[in-house]
C-alpha cells in the first residue's frame, strides 16, 4: 500500500512497494500547484540527472525511472541526521568521502546544510537523498570548485553540531572560509529567497524532517 511521506506545492512524495517486493520512493510532480508546475518539473528532472550519472554509488539511491512528471528511485534504509545525531568519527570520514566520489563524478549535491538530505544507515554509515538542486558540471570550473567547497563545508558544519571535538585544524579552516559564491549569495538573495521559502511557501530548513518518522 503505498505511503504518504511528503506532499506540499511541488507534488507529492510516496513510498511504494515495486512488484519484487522492494521499497522505492516516487516524486510526482503532476500533483504541483500550477503556477509551479514547470520548477517542480525542472527539479525532478535535475534529480534524476544527477542519480543517473551517480549509478552504482554506494548510499546514493539507484534511479529506478523518470516519465511523465515522476521520478523514481530506490529507497535506503536510514534516519535523518537530526534525529539519528551521529556522533561517530567514521560516519564524518565515509561522509566526506561520499560527498568527494560525488565530486569525481562532476556532480555537487548542492543542498547538504539541509540535515534531512543527510541520512545514517543501520550500519551506521552516511548515506544521501534530494538530489534536486544538484549541478553537473563536466569541466569542474571555477563555479564547481566554489560549490563543491561549499559541500564540504556544510558536511563540517554538521560536525561541528555533533562532533565538535573531533574538527581539525584545517577542517576549521574551511568553515571560515566560504566561497564567493555563498559569500555574493548572502549579500544578495538570501532575504529574498527565505522571504519566498518561509512566507510565501512555508518551508522550513528541516523541510521533510518527517518523512523517515512517519
Amino acid at each position: 500500500m503505498p505511503r504518504l511521506l511528503k506532499r506540499d506545492l511541488f507534488g507529492t512524495v510516496m513510498l511504494v512497494t515495486a512488484p519484487g517486493g522492494t521499497a522505492e520512493v516516487q516524486r510526482d510532480t503532476r500533483a504541483a500547484r500550477w503556477w509551479l508546475a514547470w520548477l517542480a518539473r525542472h527539479l525532478a528532472g535535475r534529480e534524476a540527472a544527477a542519480l543517473r550519472r551517480l549509478d552504482g554509488l554506494a548510499r546514493v539511491p539507484r534511479l529506478v525511472s523518470s516519465q511523465g512528471g515522476t521520478v523514481v528511485r530506490e529507497w535506503i534504509e536510514g534516519a535523518p541526521m537530526q534525529l539519528a545525531r551521529p556522533q561517530d568519527p567514521r560516519y564524518f570520514r565515509e561522509a566526506l568521502r561520499l560527498v568527494r566520489q560525488l565530486h569525481a563524478r562532476c556532480i555537487v549535491h548542492n543542498d547538504l546544510a539541509k540535515e534531512p538530505n543527510w541520512l545514517v544507515t543501520p550500519a551506521g554509515l552516511p548515506a544521501l537523498v534530494d538530489f534536486q538542486l544538484a549541478i553537473h558540471a563536466p569541466r569542474r570550473g571555477r563555479l564547481f570548485r566554489a560549490l563543491a567547497h561549499d559541500d564540504v563545508r556544510h558536511l563540517l558544519k554538521h560536525k561541528r553540531t555533533y562532533l565538535p571535538g573531533r574538527l581539525t585544524a584545517r577542517e576549521k579552516r574551511v568553515l571560515a572560509t566560504p566561497s564567493l559564491v555563498t559569500r555574493t549569495w548572502r549579500a544578495t538573495g538570501k532575504r529574498v529567497y527565505t522571504f519566498v521559502t518561509r512566507r510565501l511557501l512555508r518551508w522550513s530548513d528541516r523541510e521533510g524532517a518527517g518523512d523517515r518518522h512517519l
